[in-house]
């Protein structure tokens, strides 16, 4: 024992502590496994096989709601079979593609547009879960992403086709040539826009975009959902208001409660279309519910109409009073998605301590009015259509007629917008 005296304390031990490696030595290395002899790298699936299937589980998808809803709408006391509602959903479903339906009444040609958009998304899941089986991730190939898309079209073509040749079978005449047409003209752009993402070649493409044009994109987008959804207000404020006629004719169905919530439920996947018609009167072109008949902010001629629950928000006449404070919508609308062109430009020139120069501000702007223009256009050509013969024949907006004054009018109230918020924010 070493003595310890008061004027000599204990010294710490300077060595290292136990169960320390000695320094200078060396950590043993991670064993990693080696790789079997004769194993091979993990195979990709045929494009054939993994669009086929990936087509065919899109179709599943989206189908299978229709037949559960519509068969809801079939159900009452002595009326209703398990057959006629798989027939009926099958019917519906090409329906929601754009297939028109040839009935004893006439053609059926309105697509409900929310099966329409479950469709699609289902689709562009299918291209990027294609592009992923077939190891195009991130490949950067346009080529590759438009092979996927095609092959998922084509596998899409074929079950509408099938799906064309049960239903001509139980009464309605459907044309499988025109099915298969049309579900490939669905599936092969819903797919590619899928496979462009998951093969990285959408971001090269935003990459080499140009600024304005992209801005101009992004701000026309805006200003068409921003409209849409004021569409879909109004349209929602119309039904409510008259939600007592809307009772009165799911109650004239006498379907029981299952059946009149099925015919709720396919009253609600006309609501897109609802919208679509409420934006076309909100800019001023209005919609028909007829041949020869028209419903605008500044007439309102319509005849007999059928007994839909969506109907019975039409208004009573010509918009007056306050309800022309409505007008106005569009142009807010716009000028909002101005404003926020102009935020997030002014934004970014302050974080590099920059200037924001008229034409860089003013030509997204103007680019914003065409775009919205389009997108509206289309949107107004999809909602609309026939529910027979006769008079009903044409349903819906003239698209041209809404994407030229949604092009006017968006594109100037962008500028306006874009521009009070530069002006405003210089001066402050």
């Amino acid at each position: 024992m070493s003595r310890v005296t008061p004027d000599q304390p204990r010294r710490p031990a300077t060595g290292p502590p136990a169960g320390a490696r000695p320094p200078g030595r060396a950590r043993p290395a991670a064993r990693v496994p080696a790789p079997r002899s004769g194993e091979e790298p993990r195979s990709r699936a045929p494009l054939p096989v993994a669009a086929g299937v990936a087509a065919l589980w899109a179709a599943l998808t989206s189908w299978l709601p229709v037949s559960a809803v519509l068969g809801l709408a079939q159900l009452s006391e002595d009326a209703g079979s398990f057959g006629g509602a798989l027939r009926a959903g099958l019917a519906g479903w090409l329906l929601g593609h754009g297939v028109s339906l040839g009935t004893t009444a006439g053609p059926l040609g309105l697509a409900p547009l929310a099966l329409s958009a479950l469709a699609v998304w289902r689709l562009t899941r299918a291209g990027v879960h294609v592009s992923r089986a077939v190891g195009a991730r991130g490949a950067g190939s346009p080529r590759q992403a438009l092979t996927v898309a095609v092959a998922v079209g084509i596998g899409y073509a074929l079950l509408g086709a099938l799906a064309a040749f049960a239903v001509d079978a139980g009464g309605l005449q459907v044309s499988p040539v025109t099915a298969a047409l049309v579900f490939a003209a669905f599936g092969i752009p819903a797919a590619l826009v899928g496979a462009l993402r998951t093969t990285g070649v959408w971001a090269l493409l935003a990459a080499r975009c140009p600024p304005p044009v992209r801005d101009g994109l992004r701000t026309g987008l805006v200003a068409a959902l921003l409209l849409c959804g004021a569409g879909a207000g109004a349209a929602g404020l119309a039904v409510a208001t008259g939600g007592g006629d809307a009772a009165d004719m799911i109650g004239a169905y006498r379907t029981g409660v299952a059946g009149q919530a099925g015919i709720t439920l396919v009253s609600l996947a006309y609501a897109p279309n609802a919208t679509a018609w409420s934006a076309s009167y909100l800019l001023g072109p209005g919609f028909a519910v007829g041949t020869d008949t028209a419903v605008r902010t500044s007439e309102v001629s319509v005849g007999a109409l059928p007994a839909v629950p969506l109907l019975a928000g039409l208004p009573r006449g010509p918009m007056d009073g306050l309800g022309g404070a409505l007008l106005a919508v569009p142009v807010l609308a716009a000028m909002a998605a101005g404003w926020l062109l102009a935020r997030r430009l002014l934004r970014a020139a302050a974080e590099e301590r920059a200037e924001v120069g008229w034409p860089a501000l003013l030509l997204p702007a103007v680019l914003a009015g065409p775009v919205a223009g389009a997108l509206l256009g289309l949107f107004a050509a999809a909602s609309g259509g026939s529910l027979g013969g006769g008079r009903l024949a044409e349903v819906g907006p003239s698209p041209w007629a809404v994407a030229a004054v949604a092009t006017l009018v968006i594109g100037v109230g962008a500028v306006l917008g874009a521009a009070a918020t530069r002006t405003l924010t210089r001066t402050r």
